[in-house]
C-alpha cells in the first residue's frame, strides 16, 4: 500500500546555520584536521574530510595529487587501468596513498581488476566500491566479499539516503557510508526516476544511524557552494564529497574547449550518455541515461578553489581551496567550533525560505575570468 512521508525533509538550501557565542579570535584558530578510527579496517585516518568525486573529470591523480599536499581526499574514478595504476605507483609519495582510495563497481571484472590494483600497489589503503543504487542485495554481497578479500582495507561503499540501509552496510563491512541519490549538479536520477531524498536529512538521518554502530557517512553531492560543505558537516557527514566544485580545473578530467575568445572544459555524470558512450560504446538499451553533460568555465589551478576552502591558512594557495577550506573556517568560528570536530555539537539549523540577497549577482565579477 502506497504511503506518504509527511515529515518535511530538507535539502542545504532550506537552512542556514545560527551563529553562536565563540571565544575563537580568528579563523585561523581553526583545526580542520580530522581523526578517524574506523570500525572494520581498524584503520586511523588523518586529515581534512573534503574528498574529491571519483568521477572522470573530477578523481584524477594529478587531482589527487593536490589534495593530497591540504591532506585532503580523492577518490580515484574507475576507468585507469591496471597498467597506469602500476606507473602511478612509482611515483606517488606515502601522503598520495594515505589519501586516495582505489574505486570499483560491482562486476566480476571490476572485482578482478580491484584485486590485481591492491595486489601491485600495496600501499593502497582505501577502497571506495561505488554503484548508484546501493540498495541491492548484490550490492550487500560484493561489499562482504571485498571485506572479506581486503580484511585491513577502509572500504567506503555507497550510495544510500537511508538509516535502516546505512546499517546493512557497515554491518556488511563497509566503514565509511557514501550518502546521496540524485543530489548532484550533473544527476538526473530524480527526474528520470523520481527517486532521491533532499541531501541535509538524508546526511542527518544516516549519521546518526552509522555513529550509533561507530561508524562514519560521507556525504556526496548537493554542494553548490562552501557554505553547503559547512552545512554537511553540521548535520553529522564525517566526510563531504564535492564534484561540481572541484570540476573545471587544471587537474580535472574532461576537454578543454575554446569558445569565442574563452576557456571552457566538459563535466558530465558518470550515468549520462556521455560517459555510457565513452566507456561502454552506447547506453544499454535496458536504461535510461541519468546525466547530464555541460561545459563549466576553465577555472585553472584547483589551489585556488582549495585555499577558499580552507580559509587562508597558506598564503600560496589560490581560490578554489581557499573557498571550500576558507568557509568552514568561517562556520566554525561563527558556531564557535574551535576544531572541526566540534562543529556539529554546535550545529542548530534555522529553516529559511531564502538564503541570500541575489540583487546584483547578475553583476559579479568571475574569481578567474580567462
Amino acid at each position: 500500500m502506497p504511503r506518504i512521508d509527511y515529515e518535511p525533509k530538507l535539502d542545504f538550501k532550506d537552512v542556514l546555520l545560527r551563529p553562536k557565542r565563540s571565544t575563537l579570535r580568528s579563523r585561523q584558530d581553526v583545526d580542520l584536521v580530522r581523526e578517524f578510527e574506523f570500525r572494520n579496517s581498524k584503520k586511523k585516518f588523518t586529515g581534512v574530510p573534503i574528498v574529491a568525486s571519483n568521477m572522470d573529470t573530477v578523481g584524477t591523480f594529478a587531482m589527487a595529487d593536490e589534495l593530497a599536499k591540504y591532506k585532503m581526499f580523492t577518490t580515484i574514478h574507475k576507468h585507469y587501468t591496471l597498467e597506469e595504476w602500476i606507473e602511478k605507483g612509482k611515483s606517488a609519495d606515502d601522503d598520495f596513498f594515505a589519501h586516495t582510495a582505489v574505486s570499483s563497481g560491482i562486476s566480476a571484472a571490476d572485482f578482478d581488476k580491484l584485486k590485481a590494483v591492491c595486489e601491485a600497489i600495496p600501499r593502497l589503503e582505501y577502497i571506495c566500491i561505488d554503484v548508484a543504487n546501493g540498495y541491492s542485495e548484490s550490492f550487500v554481497e560484493f561489499i562482504r566479499k571485498v571485506r572479506e578479500e581486503f580484511p585491513k582495507h577502509t572500504i567506503i561503499a555507497g550510495n544510500v539516503v537511508t538509516g535502516e540501509m546505512v546499517e546493512e552496510l557497515i554491518l556488511s563491512g563497509a566503514d565509511i557510508v557514501k550518502v546521496g541519490i540524485g543530489p548532484g549538479s550533473v544527476c538526473t536520477t530524480r527526474k528520470k526516476a523520481g527517486v532521491g531524498y533532499p541531501q541535509l536529512s538524508a546526511v542527518l538521518e544516516c549519521a546518526d544511524a552509522a555513529h550509533g554502530l561507530n561508524g562514519h557517512v560521507m556525504s556526496d553531492g548537493g554542494c553548490t557552494n562552501p557554505g553547503d560543505v559547512a552545512k554537511a558537516v553540521g548535520a553529522g557527514a564525517d566526510f563531504v564529497m564535492i564534484g561540481g566544485l572541484f570540476a573545471g580545473h587544471d587537474q580535472s578530467g574532461g576537454d578543454l574547449i575554446e569558445s569565442n575568445g574563452r576557456k571552457f572544459k566538459l563535466f558530465y555524470g558518470m550515468s549520462s550518455d556521455t560517459a555510457m558512450k565513452k566507456y561502454h560504446g552506447a547506453v544499454a538499451d535496458y536504461r535510461a541515461s541519468e546525466g547530464k553533460t555541460i561545459t563549466i568555465p576553465y577555472r585553472g589551478d584547483v589551489k585556488e578553489t582549495i585555499q577558499d576552502i580552507l580559509g587562508g591558512l597558506r598564503g600560496d594557495v589560490n581560490e578554489t581551496v581557499q573557498d571550500i577550506l576558507g568557509g568552514l573556517r568561517s562556520a566554525c568560528t561563527y558556531t564557535g567550533a574551535r576544531h572541526l570536530k566540534e562543529l556539529s555539537k554546535r550545529a542548530t539549523f534555522i529553516r529559511v525560505t531564502q538564503q541570500t540577497n541575489d540583487m546584483y549577482s547578475h553583476l559579479e565579477l568571475p574569481n578567474n575570468p580567462q
